[in-house]
């Protein structure tokens, strides 16, 4: 009996813990000096956001913004500034200044302020998107003279949104604070206005380091949320503190009409110009304009094959199994065409952007004997962004025709890290360290900092890998026999042949295989999500992605009108989402930080259409090599893309 009271007790102090972090906020203290009332926010901007009455909505502002986004901008308020006032009433007996400042914080995209067990700060609440002032050397604000006259008098002010708010040294170069590489957060905001005594300001009764959010404490950054809220600073005396609900809404909308960037250095000059338009080419307009750019695929020496010399229509020709097994089975070593998945030669050519309709096609363009080729093709963003739920509405091609042939196509939209230079870097890695992207096995050397990062969907014919005694399929090995039919045009195992209308979803994250979470491990791994159960795979300890699989129709992704595809990319977990309608999105990948490590650097979005050496998806039941060249273009539309 004591022992279940003490346990009782026990679970009492827990919760009650567990809730202080969540409870003290709550609390607004007035000071006997001064009283603050009717502190309004972004009084100059009105759109509602249609989710709230009390959210207003802002769309990201994509002109000039290859410097980084503001929030707003100058085409958006008349001063490119938010308006903000509060009244304050003196009760000092004699007329005096005060003293305040604003604070903001993304609250979609969040560390916690304090951990868990208590009051402390959690150890990576700094990481959250904070600002203040744009000038971070810049303290606390006086106010005019106020009198002591037993009535309220206004004090407004003026803030912005920028990227870099601490004014970090990492984010500077040639001493230029380059903004853009740690632009602003999508997702809801909430502002903090603290108000304080010119007393309190001149005896730095608040820390430097809280004044001048730009200063370390202990070598590291103090979140100032954490400091008023549930730090020091929330005893402080005659300190007003306010923070609002989640008044601003940020979402990014890249205008597809303004059209698609071609940068020069990744083109042979000879080629420049031939399909440059008002809407795709080099111009300084569309440099500074347009949120989009050309794709320009890496291709290493491992995705050389040798390609049969046939031109077909897969999807249209009636191409079948039995064609498909032919070819891969009479074609001689030195009659096959030695290629690799090829980058774009010619800028342009392969985008099509309908300004009427705001839209851009992408096409993986025809062979002709003797042009072969492979390419693989899409569009990137230009400006990055840290975390975001990414939503793209898309008419990728079909990959599987009427016999569940493939045509060799990986429809992918993929995030991928903004920079492999420091700034870039993801949080330290202090397990042992992370890999580099490109390298050998086990013995590779490890760094505790990369930069580099990519969440994917990848979309293809392939098989999945869990459980573990499913794979691999055993496939016939064909014999070439022209006068034995059954010995050349074998069948594909039972098991692939069901799922002969479906490709693979896959969902992978780059963790670059730092061994630093909980439940880092190799094979088939168990992960649940709201009631749903997915099953993630490591290939070994050293290999540097997880991946889960889940099987579609083809018919359903890509020979519909349209469908959705969407990355919701957290700061602990990743879910990846589909479905023919954004209202009607299901689940199907889900990661978190007790798996695998989260990136936390800044990251572009790629949506395209390639052609993959088939030895990176083991199991596949088609070779690319043996797969023919496209006789007519595959083509991608895109419709529109959100990040919120």
């Amino acid at each position: 009996m004591k022992n279940s009271l003490k346990h009782s007790a026990l679970m009492v102090v827990l919760a009650l813990l567990l809730a202080s972090c969540g409870n003290r906020p709550g609390k607004e203290k007035q000071s006997q000096i001064f009283e603050i009332k009717d502190f309004k926010t972004l009084t100059n901007w009105s759109a509602l956001s249609p989710d709230s009455k009390n959210t207003k909505l802002l769309y990201l502002d994509y002109n000039g913004a290859i410097n980084g986004f503001n929030i707003p901008s100058v085409r958006q308020t008349a001063d490119g500034k938010f308006d903000f006032e509060f009244a304050i009433k003196n009760n000092s007996g004699s007329a005096q200044k005060f003293a305040y400042k604003i604070y903001y914080q993304n609250e979609s995209y969040k560390f916690p302020e304090c951990t868990d067990h208590g009051m402390d700060e959690h150890p990576l609440a700094n990481e959250n998107f904070y600002g203040s002032w744009e000038d971070s050397t810049v303290a606390f604000v006086e106010t005019p003279v106020i009198p002591a006259d037993g009535k309220f008098h206004s004090v407004d002010f003026k803030l912005r949104i920028v990227g870099n708010p601490r004014n970090e040294a990492r984010y500077f170069s040639k001493h230029e604070n380059q903004r853009w590489q740690r632009n602003p957060r999508t997702g809801n905001y909430s502002f903090m206005l603290v108000v304080t005594t010119a007393d309190n300001i001149k005896n730095k009764i608040i820390p430097g380091y809280i004044s001048n959010i730009g200063l370390k404490h202990n070598n590291k950054f103090v979140n100032p949320y954490y400091y008023f809220l549930y730090g020091d600073g929330y005893e402080l005396k005659n300190v007003f503190v306010q923070t609002t609900g989640n008044d601003l809404c940020v979402v990014a909308k890249p205008d597809l009409a303004a059209g698609v960037y071609t940068n020069p250095v990744d083109f042979d000059p000879k080629t420049y110009g031939g399909y440059f338009s008002k809407h795709c080419g080099a111009s300084d307009a569309l440099y500074y304009n347009t949120p989009l750019a050309q794709v320009i695929n890496n291709v290493n020496a491992t995705a050389k094959f040798d390609n049969i010399p046939v031109i077909a229509d897969v999807l249209n020709d009636n191409y079948s199994l039995r064609d498909y097994n032919w070819n891969r089975s009479f074609f001689k070593k030195e009659e096959l065409i030695s290629v690799e998945p090829q980058i774009i030669s010619c800028p342009c050519r392969q985008i099509e952007v309908d300004t009427t309709n705001a839209t851009v096609a992408i096409h993986n363009e025809a062979s002709q004997w003797g042009d072969w080729k492979k390419q693989s093709v899409g569009v990137i963003t230009r400006e990055g962004l840290t975390y975001g739920k990414y939503t793209v509405k898309v008419k990728l091609t079909e990959l599987l025709n009427k016999n569940g042939v493939w045509n060799g196509i990986t429809n992918a939209i993929w995030l991928v890290t903004n920079g492999n230079e420091d700034w870039n870097n993801c949080r330290e890695c202090t397990e042992k360290g992370y890999l580099p992207k490109y390298g050998g096995g086990k013995n590779e050397k490890r760094s505790p900092l990369t930069s580099y990062s990519e969440i994917d969907f990848e979309i293809l014919k392939t098989v999945g890998y869990c459980p573990s005694y499913q794979f691999p399929p055993a496939y016939l090995y064909p014999v070439a026999d022209r006068n034995k039919e059954t010995w050349w045009n074998v069948p594909l195992p039972q098991a692939v042949e069901n799922d002969s209308g479906k490709v693979m979803v896959c969902c992978t994250n780059w963790d670059m295989a730092c061994p630093q979470p909980r439940n880092y491990d190799v094979g088939c791994m168990p992960v649940a999500y709201n009631g749903q159960n997915f099953t993630a795979h490591r290939w070994d300890y050293w290999y540097r992605a997880l991946t889960e699989r889940t099987p579609e129709s083809d018919d359903e992704l890509f020979a519909s009108p349209y469908y959705y595809f969407q990355i919701e990319w957290k700061p602990t977990e990743i879910i990846w989402r589909i479905g023919p309608e954004k209202d009607k999105l299901r689940v199907v990948g889900y990661m978190n930080d007790q798996i695998t490590s989260i990136p936390n650097n800044q990251m572009l979005l790629i949506i395209s259409q390639e052609f993959h050496n088939t030895d990176w998806w083991p199991g596949s039941p088609f070779e690319q090599q043996f797969i023919p060249f496209p006789k007519k273009d595959l083509v991608g539309k895109i419709f529109e893309i959100t990040v919120e």
